[in-house]
């Protein structure tokens, strides 16, 4: 009873110091550092344990080792000392455990057969490689048999035994002819993975004297060859005749017919059989079935499914593949094989078992003398393995003693660590099936503080930007570390800096004044080390021009801006992008320092353009789109969308893809660019269409990725440079198989509604990313920091679950898992979230109030303590009011004001306060569930300021010398008036001004007259109160006196004054000087003077402005006489010009300017008329009367030219030829022919007129133009432009034209009396 009690404390001890243990040191991987620490040796490198080596090479034991100071190596074998230095053959290389044992002089590799273990030794402990096991590879012969040559009857299976010979590895077996070619293998004939060669029937084409069954052994790089097998397929015909043959002729017998025969089971034997793989392995199932038909394999597991993405069918689905088996896949496994007579099958019961891997491997410790710290081994396996602890190589059980140390299982515990704590820990997981050794060593070191950041290194930021200054330490213990700003500065504390563990400090908000010189101090017991590093703020860099839309016609030229304003310290870089990508390589595109210009645009240049500017410390970048539109369109062919893709075809349906086909449309002038697929699912959202994909325009067929459990339906849209197809019409259905979900539910966020609950909330799944029926949810939570188990509830088809009896806002490790009825989707990731808030518990303290002037005072207080706060700490509110005004003593109800300021703020401003008044405020903490208590009220006064203007002031009573004012008194005194401030001064119509008069006037005043002024004179007033803090602002009024309508006292009007200079008469309140004159501006700003120049489609119109700087222009522009709204364009900058573009020729227009900001104001009304059309310089000569005129006449001459040229060939004789065609003449041969080249209806005009016969109707042949006989001897040339004459042996012509189309001839040419041979023969025509 006693012993139970005390290891129950022993535990309950052990979980208490893990909570309470020292994390321990990191060594940062600094080379300098590591060279100089000392280091327990760690092996880096070592050979495999189970180490298969070529025999013919030399054996190569790898160990590598590193530490401070360097290890030293030593070896055993078998489990005893490894003497090398005793054997001749071995050696090893130097500051190294790496064992060379020399087999080509002369060694031999088996007698170095065995078990070794590498150990590598400093002062600091000892660390041991694996258990390496050296064996040679082996690749024996084939043992000798006699091979019987193999007959089999036709549909017969058969087992063709390969049996190869046992190897070191195993051989990889293949089946090859006398050619060296593979055989073919099928459904029915394929090789097993024994290498046995099965025939599930055999055919007469099988039948062939060398089948070869090669071993290839790839360690020895060997192949050893089978005896050929020998096989014979008898055929029923060759039997029915063997038959016959040996049969007398009144025997009736014969072979039977081949029978089809029902699957049977080759491999494996009987109906069932069990299979053991370890984890992490490949499974390999294998059933080969013979029958005839051939039988088709299918494989299920029972009570399961196979699993997803892990599953794989080879050697025509005979094989079954798992590849990285787990525990989950044990069970039992079916192959069917089944033909059209039946089905068999076999079940396989598989056990998975594992050798021993990693939960929780032990990890190096580095510690400070006096700390604590632990060494955790935890591995899992089936079945479970063992964990044993060594300590520099020897079992920790006979190990020295230290009494820093406490094994607990797979747990060492170490407390109070010295120097000589320092060791290398073994830790040996293993069951049969393996085991597992992983070295970690425990180093105690006493270290000074080192500081690692290079001295004096420069940062730069961009103002208004986090800066991060280094300062990487080491030391043990672990050291202190300070920032201090200066040589002699103070340190660092406070909000506006923010301190890392790794030593870094962080500028939240970098200012111009942050710059300068930090310096960082780590200090331990043992020292300390102080390191400077300087920090440099650059301005930001900024766009201060961004390029503009832009819209242009093809063949155009734009340019786009991009001017930038940066740090004169930094040198930027500009680049231009084009659709977020590089711009194409073209010479129209010029960059420039501050633009692109982009010449003779094309519709490609259509699109984004970015201009980015970068320096070494920040990029900004702006965005123009560019529009290209095409020029006033001349009628050409109609483009339109293409017309719907039609007769869709699903084929090659599988569980998770699809191949859909289909015909296009018409693309109506306008090639298709791409087709777009979008799918509906019928099951779970009917009626609604996504997309799916999209492919190129010349594609049309696509294999489309499937989800499982989802009614599919398919359409396709094509699409060109018009626009979109209607979708076309939809495919047939496919519904494919439910599955386990793929994804689990996004979004998942845990936020307490209520003090005491968790709400989890998540977005569901889609209909089909259930992947099946019975969608549900497992919602799973934990307290975050404790090492709780899970909670999980499953719930329905919802996207809420509240946990109810929560701890008022605590952290939880939240996870969701989607599963349906066929199981759970993979392992969700954990969010974090939290319990619900409640109101803060107490106020902020020490709450002080800063005057800093009339009308803003400055706020401190106290954070409260964040465990009061009771959830996300929002930030603070300040309330404030006034009590009452110091001035009037009157109070009044005030409602409070309230400012937020976000954050862990202690201090805030409150502006917009009123002078010389009494305030109170309080100060309350805020969180998501609302504000807490107020702190006490705070009460503080505000001081005098300057009064607003005085409520209103009239001027009444005018008379000729005289006008009365009364005033009010400042609606906000701020303070105690003290006294009035009139000034006031003459104004003529030329708004100049004549001498400024002042007069002060006692507070307690309300009125006042004013005497001997000029009559009829307009007087401008200015008027303001004042307190002891200054004058406040004023009012103004204008003023007019009387005229002398009697003509007495008429002015003098001086040189352009327009003012009496008759003098003041001076009064008690008045004080007079001889008038001096100032010219001032306008009372209201003004557009004058615009003027236009127009052209056919364009005008500039220029204008002049008066009144304050930076205004902002437009022109309004319309046609004159219309009632259509104005056209508006802005203009750029303060330019005082713009070119109105795209106006009708001919036209009357009205313009007018104005400017925004000033009250609206615009010019007066212009008129201009644009120029009228000009016509086009570039005529059609084509089309020109008098071109068409002389194409004519030149073909008529060149036809009549011809006609003579065969009238003086007739004329020359006859030939013997033309005799005998004359005496003979032939009734049946045609005067003329087409192809041969003569023209008949000239030759009866020739022997017309050798007979002297009338002309045909309608000709005529002057007397004074007959064609003579010696004009035959002219050439042809001097009659027709562009003609080349020349004559056949025959004397006939043969003409060529230079391509002038005949025309027929413009009225009145018969007409013409010009000589020329067209009028010589005009009777021909």
């Amino acid at each position: 009873m006693m012993k139970k009690k005390s290891t129950s404390a022993s535990r309950a001890s052990l979980i208490l110091f893990l909570c309470q243990m020292i994390s321990a040191l990191e060594v940062p991987l600094d080379s300098k550092l590591l060279e100089e620490l000392s280091q327990p040796p760690t092996i880096t490198q070592q050979s495999p344990k189970d180490y298969i080596i070529d025999p013919r090479e030399n054996i190569v034991i790898q160990c590598e080792a590193k530490g401070k100071p360097p290890p030293s190596f030593s070896w055993t074998r078998n489990g005893t000392h490894f003497d090398i230095d005793k054997d001749a053959q071995v050696t090893m290389k130097p500051n190294s455990g790496t064992l060379v044992i020399n087999i080509m002089n002369g060694g031999k590799a088996e007698a170095y057969e065995g078990v070794y273990q590498c150990t590598a030794r400093n002062e600091r402990g000892a660390a041991i490689s694996n258990n390496i096991v050296i064996r040679p590879s082996r690749s024996p012969l084939w043992t000798k048999e006699k091979i019987e040559p193999n007959q089999v009857r036709e549909g017969d299976s058969l087992v063709l035994h390969c049996r190869p010979p046992v190897g070191l590895p195993p051989p990889i077996i293949f089946w090859m002819d006398n050619a060296f070619q593979r055989l073919p293998q099928s459904e029915r004939v394929s090789q097993g993975l024994n290498g046995d060669l099965y025939f599930s029937n055999v055919q007469p084409e099988d039948t062939r004297e060398d089948y070869i069954c090669y071993a290839r052994f790839n360690h020895t790089q060997t192949i050893q060859q089978k005896q050929p097998i020998s096989v014979k397929v008898l055929s029923m015909d060759s039997l029915n005749d063997t038959i016959a043959a040996n049969l007398s002729d009144t025997d009736i017998y014969g072979a039977k017919p081949v029978t089809e025969r029902q699957p049977i089971l080759l491999t494996p034997t009987g109906s069932t059989s069990n299979k053991v793989e370890l984890r992490g392995n490949v499974l390999l199932l294998e059933c080969i079935a013979a029958g005839l038909p051939t039988p088709v394999i299918r494989w299920i597991k029972e009570g399961g499914e196979l699993p997803a993405n892990r599953t794989f069918f080879e050697n025509f689905k005979k094989t079954l593949k798992i590849i990285d088996v787990s525990e989950a896949d044990s069970g039992n496994y079916k192959c069917i094989a089944r033909n059209i007579l039946g089905s068999t099958h076999h079940v396989i019961s598989v056990t998975v078992k594992a050798a021993p891997y990693w939960i929780t491997a032990p990890r190096n410790l580095v510690l400070s003398p006096g700390e604590d710290g632990t060494l955790i081994c935890r591995a899992n396996g089936n079945p479970k393995p063992h964990i044993s602890w060594l300590t520099n190589g020897v079992p920790i059980a006979i190990a020295p003693e230290d009494p820093s140390r406490k094994v607990d299982g797979d747990t060492i515990i170490f407390s109070d660590v010295q120097e000589r704590s320092s060791a290398v820990y073994q830790c040996n997981a293993s069951n049969e099936y393996g085991y597992l050794l992983a070295n970690a060593f425990v180093n105690v070191l006493a270290e000074p503080p080192r500081i690692l950041t290079p001295a004096n290194k420069l940062y730069q930021v961009i103002a208004n930007n986090p800066a991060l200054l280094d300062c990487a330490y080491f030391g043990s213990p672990k050291p202190e570390i300070e920032w201090f700003k200066g040589v002699k500065g103070s340190i660092l504390r406070g909000n506006g800096y923010v301190f890392h563990d790794n030593g870094t400090l962080e500028i939240p908000v970098a200012q111009k004044d942050s710059a300068g010189t930090y310096t960082c101090v780590a200090r331990n017991e043992l020292g300390n080390m102080q390191n400077e590093v300087r920090l440099e703020v650059k301005d930001p860099t900024m766009i201060i021009k961004q390029p503009e839309y832009k819209v242009i016609q093809r063949a155009g030229q734009v340019s786009f801006e991009c001017t930038i304003k940066h740090d004169p310290t930094l040198i930027p870089t500009v680049i231009w992008l084009k659709d977020h990508g590089e711009l194409p390589d073209d010479e129209r595109f010029l960059v420039g320092k501050d633009n692109l210009t982009i010449m003779n645009v094309t519709d490609k240049d259509d699109g984004t353009y970015t201009c980015i500017i970068n320096t070494t410390l920040d990029s900004v970048s702006a965005s123009a789109v560019l529009t290209v539109v095409a020029a006033p369109p001349t009628p050409a062919i109609i483009y339109a969308r293409p017309n719907p893709p039609f007769d869709l075809e699903l084929t090659g349906q599988l569980e998770r893809s699809i191949e859909l086909s289909w015909i296009p449309g018409d693309e109506n002038n306008s090639p298709i660019t791409n087709f777009v697929i979008e799918y509906e699912d019928g099951l779970h959202e009917p009626g609604v269409w996504h997309y799916q994909t999209e492919v190129p325009g010349t594609q049309t067929t696509v294999q489309l990725k499937l989800s499982p459990y989802v009614n599919y339906s398919f359409r396709v849209i094509a699409v060109n440079e018009i626009g979109r197809s209607q979708p076309s019409e939809s495919s047939e259905q496919y519904l494919t198989k439910a599955a386990n979900p793929d994804e689990n539910p996004s979004n998942v966020q845990g936020i307490g509604s209520e003090p005491d609950n968790l709400v989890i909330t998540w977005e569901s799944l889609k209909g089909f990313q259930s992947n099946g029926p019975g969608l549900q949810y497992r919602v799973s939570w934990r307290q975050k920091d404790f090492d709780d188990e899970w909670t999980s509830v499953i719930v329905a088809n919802v996207s809420k679950y509240i946990v109810s009896g929560t701890p008022t806002f605590v952290p939880y490790e939240i996870k969701v898992q989607a599963l349906n009825d066929l199981g759970y989707a993979p392992e969700p990731s954990e969010v974090i979230g939290h319990s619900g808030e409640d109101l803060p518990m107490v106020a902020p303290g020490n709450v002080q109030v800063h005057v800093l002037n009339s009308t803003l005072a400055k706020v401190h207080w106290d954070p409260v303590p964040l465990k009061t706060v009771r959830g996300h700490l929002q930030g603070y509110k300040v309330y404030y009011w006034k009590v009452q005004s110091l001035s009037r003593r009157s109070r009044r109800h005030v409602e409070k004001k309230i400012l937020t300021f976000r954050g862990n703020k202690t201090f805030g401003m409150l502006p917009g306060l009123e002078p010389y008044s009494s305030y109170k405020l309080n100060v309350r903490v805020v969180n998501g569930k609302g504000e807490g208590p107020a702190s006490p009220d705070k009460v503080f006064k505000t001081p005098e300021g300057v009064p607003s203007s005085p409520s209103f002031l009239k001027i009444t009573n005018p008379t000729l010398d005289s006008l009365t004012l009364e005033w009010g008194s400042p609606t906000h005194p701020n303070g105690v008036l003290t006294s009035y401030i009139l000034k006031f001064q003459p104004i003529n119509n030329t708004h100049e001004l004549g001498p400024l008069i002042e007069i002060r006037i006692p507070a307690n005043e309300s009125s006042l007259i004013l005497k001997n002024l000029n009559y009829s004179t307009r007087y401008k007033f200015y008027f303001n109160a004042q307190t002891s803090v200054g004058a406040g602002s004023q009012i103004t009024e204008e003023a007019v006196t009387i005229m002398d309508e009697a003509g007495i006292l008429r002015p003098a009007v001086g040189a352009g004054k327009g003012y009496s200079e008759t003098l003041f008469a001076t009064s008690p309140v008045m004080h007079t000087v001889r008038p001096t004159f100032y010219k001032v501006q306008p009372l209201y700003p003004r557009i004058r003077n615009v003027t236009t120049a127009a052209a056919e489609t364009y005008a500039n119109i220029s204008w002049e402005y008066e009144g304050p700087d930076h205004a902002n222009f437009y022109v309004e522009y319309g046609v004159a006489g219309s009632k259509e709204d104005w056209k508006k364009e802005i203009v750029n900058g303060s330019r005082s010009f713009f070119v109105l573009k795209g106006l009708t020729p001919g036209t009357a227009y009205k313009v007018r300017v104005g400017a925004e900001g000033l009250s609206g104001f615009k010019s007066s009304e212009d008129v201009f008329e644009t120029g009228p059309a000009m016509a086009s310089r570039q005529v059609d000569i084509a089309t020109q009367g008098w071109f068409i005129g002389l194409m004519c006449a030149v073909a008529l001459l060149i036809l009549i030219l011809l006609i003579v040229c065969f009238i003086r060939r007739n004329k020359g004789g006859k030939y013997p030829v033309k005799e005998k065609e004359d005496a003979h003449a032939d009734p049946e041969i045609q005067p003329m022919k087409e192809d041969d080249g003569t023209f008949g209806e000239y030759r009866s005009l020739e022997s017309d007129a050798e007979d002297h016969k009338p002309l045909k109707k309608g000709s005529r042949t002057p007397s004074d133009r007959t064609v003579k006989k010696e004009d035959s001897d002219d050439s042809l040339v001097d009659y027709g432009e562009g003609v080349n004459g020349q004559f056949n042996e025959d004397g006939s012509f043969i003409g060529q034209y230079s391509g002038k189309k005949e025309k027929e001839p413009a009225e009145g040419n018969e007409s013409s009396e010009a000589p020329s041979p067209v009028n010589a023969m005009n009777s021909f025509v």
